[in-house]
């Protein structure tokens, strides 16, 4: 599932919807989507309580973007992960990425059988670099 070549293979799209993305910059959520936007990818901020995080326009759901998303990049605890992957797969998302500690293998499985690539209990901005 986390093989190098998923990963890099998510690397290479552009958009990547970030589902629990917080405004407070000592946040992960906050500053993994600040480093990936510095290198060039487009942040879609997905938190239904703000309207705007770092001055980028912010959604309430994955279904209320009104663009195609690549990747969906999920900072929440692995018990609210199984409605966002279904979201990923009706918006027809490419890949989900589910960050560092957040583990459901229900959600992997569905993405993955939707043909969605998986990646699960891995951090975007190490890897990134790593690679």
């Amino acid at each position: 599932m986390n093989s190098v070549d998923n990963i890099k293979e998510i690397f290479s799209m552009q958009t990547i919807a970030v589902v629990g993305m917080s405004p407070k910059p000592e946040r992960p959520s906050h500053y993994v989507s600040m480093y990936m936007k510095e290198q060039g990818y487009k942040i879609i901020p997905v938190n239904p309580g703000h309207n705007e995080i770092a001055g980028i326009k912010c959604y309430p759901s994955l279904q209320d973007i009104e663009e195609p998303v690549d990747v969906v990049d999920v900072f929440r605890r692995s018990e609210y992960v199984v409605p966002i992957a279904k979201s990923a797969i009706s918006i027809k998302a490419k890949a989900l990425w589910l960050q560092d500690g957040v583990i459901n293998n229900e959600a992997a499985e569905l993405a993955n059988n939707s043909g969605l690539i998986v990646v699960m209990d891995d951090c975007m901005l190490r890897r990134h670099r790593q690679l």
